[in-house]
């Protein structure tokens, strides 16, 4: 059979072909987004998980929005208006498949803040989207960009990460949320926010949610997958009623519902008397790693490099001299360390700016200190 037109473009994600070179004898891997796998809460899980073989009601089909006592929690959790629902997905990245799909035409017009996140960059690019890109700065998006494309095409959304951006860390400032927020009103802009590492935040106070001032105008995507595991596959979708009733239609016809089993587990752990403690725990143990990270590259390549500061999620973003930066990255894992290109991140290849995103959360302080050694060989190689 032909590929479908909408996948003739798309390419396999870089993020996810690596994983496997990534994970070979030897190598460190500061490629994937990946949670720090002994901070899994399973001891949190252990009863619940032990328990289901006597909840025989949660192995029947399930409603498509979700399991309803979570589905409660969590609207009580994150105290939605009442116009608002939630919908319950296999991940979030399922959530933002389910928008796409609800919300977008072949060559509707969607802007994003370029370098952006690639899971986002492919699902739009299945729809068919026209993609514009807005440059990003130290505090969020270039105001006078975001305006001049809001106001000089017709924009039916703006997908943005403004909890420590993936794939920079970049967390937007309160001035650029509220600016942000009163540009999408105005030229009637939906705002799809996507925070899965909000929580993830070890210094510093937290930011009112972008939405939070356009709620009638956004959707939010959160993740279970960075606070609790990724296997259980489980993210939330919340905003007006009208539209999380259209993504219930998209979602009957692509899977019924997700795994209520699952579900059910999450709500225990949320409820669990231990999870903030977890939640604490996980963040000082970033905020460790991230601490390593950020030293190792200062004492090696200060003079090569300008690693970003963050104030939490899992990533930097180190920006480089001008280079190859897709063969840097390879040479990196020939010697033994994987990181990500600036390249992937890009929906227009022509303005890549040369950088490597790199992740803290799953490699020890000892790991993190080995790799950036062997990443410092190769750059000064390029760079020299």
């Amino acid at each position: 059979m032909k590929l479908a037109k909408s996948l003739q473009n798309i390419q396999p994600s870089y993020i996810r072909e690596i994983l496997a070179a990534a994970s070979a004898p030897g190598v460190i891997s500061l490629a994937g987004g990946l949670p720090a796998n002994e901070k899994f809460p399973l001891a949190l899980m252990t009863n619940s998980l032990m328990n289901l073989p006597n909840r025989a009601e949660l192995f029947q089909y399930g409603n498509t929005a979700g399991y309803a006592p979570l589905l409660t929690h969590l609207k009580e959790r994150y105290q939605l208006p009442h116009s608002h629902e939630g919908i319950v997905c296999t991940g979030s990245q399922q959530g933002l498949d389910l928008i796409a799909r609800a919300f977008l035409n072949p060559n509707d017009i969607i802007v994003m803040e370029a370098p952006s996140y690639l899971g986002a960059i492919q699902v739009f690019g299945l729809t068919q989207a026209n993609i514009k890109s807005v440059s990003q700065r130290s505090d969020g998006p270039d105001l006078d960009e975001l305006e001049n494309c809001f106001s000089t095409n017709d924009v039916t959304l703006f997908y943005a990460v403004p909890d420590f951006h993936n794939p920079t860390g970049v967390c937007w400032s309160l001035t650029v949320r509220q600016k942000v927020a009163a540009l999408c009103n105005k030229y009637k802009v939906a705002f799809i926010e996507d925070v899965p590492y909000r929580e993830l935040r070890f210094k510093g106070e937290a930011l009112p949610l972008v939405s939070s001032f356009c709620p009638d105008n956004s959707l939010v995507l959160r993740s279970y997958s960075k606070i609790a595991t990724p296997g259980i596959r489980l993210g939330l979708v919340t905003g007006r009623a009208d539209w999380i009733n259209t993504l219930n239609i998209v979602k009957q016809a692509s899977d019924l519902h997700s795994s209520i089993p699952m579900q059910a587990v999450l709500l225990d752990l949320l409820e669990h008397d231990g999870f903030e403690q977890h939640l604490e725990e996980l963040r000082q143990l970033y905020s460790v790693r991230y601490k390593a990270l950020f030293q190792n590259v200062s004492l090696h390549l200060e003079s090569y490099c300008h690693a970003n500061e963050v104030d939490g999620g899992m990533f930097i973003w180190l920006s480089l001299p001008e280079c190859d930066v897709d063969a840097l990255a390879k040479s990196a894992l020939e010697h033994g360390v994987a990181v990500v290109p600036s390249s992937v991140f890009y929906h227009d290849r022509t303005s890549v700016t040369p950088a490597l995103r790199l992740n803290f959360t799953n490699a020890s302080v000892e790991e993190l200190a080995i790799a950036v050694e062997r990443l410092a060989v190769v750059i000064k190689q390029y760079c020299d």
